[in-house]
């Protein structure tokens, strides 16, 4: 069996940074409790790494009366903030930078008057955590049907989240555009999402099956699996960790293409690799 891996697979910048932060601060400040404001990222293995270091996942700062909190990458809203600073918490913030940006032009137009679109799921943290910098007023967009709640007399700045899929976002944002006069509209897609799924969707037409390696609440590894379907519908396996490679199924394949998301450690890709270079 051949085994090629798609470029840009694993670990982003953003990723990088939160992991490297938490895990340097929680060992400058071990005589505290530390604690983690919902998942530092999308990986079970990451996060379990945190809680082998003591840090407890906590859904509600109203959880804790003091202590390290750390902010997920994913970002929070901007109320989180003024809790913990009247909690008099210590902060260890591992917001992505391409997610601090958005909160920032969110927070810009919505005190210009502007209506906050965002395009991206609603039920994602990073979404929820960019809608709290806008008194959570924005219209969220996630199918073309959601855009009749936009406001057509008003004008609109639009984002979208980090992890968003390139084709979706464009055929919602033509849609916006006919729909209101005066439009801001900001590229916010990650760069790195988008090599990365580019990089998939090449890799799967040339090979017989793809892997798509992530957590199964990541939602740039669900775009990955939605991408590669797309060119192999019939073979491509989604999978969090080694243990869940369906060796029988995978035995009649050749050429097998592996890709991970933005939060998958290089150590599980590349055990996953040598399971599947030793299949035959």
């Amino acid at each position: 069996m051949k085994v090629t891996l798609a470029d840009y697979s694993g670990f982003c910048f953003g990723v990088t940074k939160a992991i490297n932060t938490a895990f340097d601060e929680i060992n400058r400040n071990r005589d505290k409790a530390n604690y983690s404001l919902g998942p530092l990222i999308h990986n079970p293995q990451v996060v379990k790494s945190l809680e082998d270091e003591g840090v407890r996942i906590i859904e509600d700062l109203n959880d804790i009366k003091e202590g390290n909190v750390i902010i997920r990458s994913h970002g929070v809203p901007e109320e989180i903030y003024r809790i913990a600073e009247e909690k008099q918490l210590n902060v260890i913030d591992t917001t992505c930078p391409f997610v601090r940006r958005i909160q920032k032009i969110v927070k810009e137009y919505c005190d210009k008057d502007f209506q906050i679109a965002i395009i991206g799921n609603p039920h994602h943290p990073e979404v929820i955590g960019i809608n709290g910098w806008c008194y959570n007023r924005a219209v969220i967009i996630q199918e073309p049907g959601d855009i009749e709640r936009i406001n057509k007399d008003q004008k609109l700045c639009v984002v979208v989240q980090t992890t968003m899929s390139l084709t979706k976002y464009r055929e919602l944002i033509e849609l916006l555009k006919d729909k209101v006069k005066e439009i801001e509209i900001f590229d916010t897609i990650c760069h790195a999402t988008k090599q990365r799924q580019d990089a998939a969707k090449k890799l799967a037409g040339e090979v017989d099956a793809m892997i798509v390696i992530g957590g199964s609440n990541s939602s740039n590894t669900q775009k990955l699996v939605a991408i590669c379907k797309e060119v192999k519908p019939e073979s491509t396996f989604h999978v969090e960790g080694v243990e869940e490679l369906d060796i029988e199924a995978l035995r009649s394949y050749e050429r097998v293409g592996v890709t991970a998301g933005a939060s998958t450690p290089i150590w599980v890709i590349n055990e996953i690799i040598e399971a599947l270079k030793n299949i035959n």
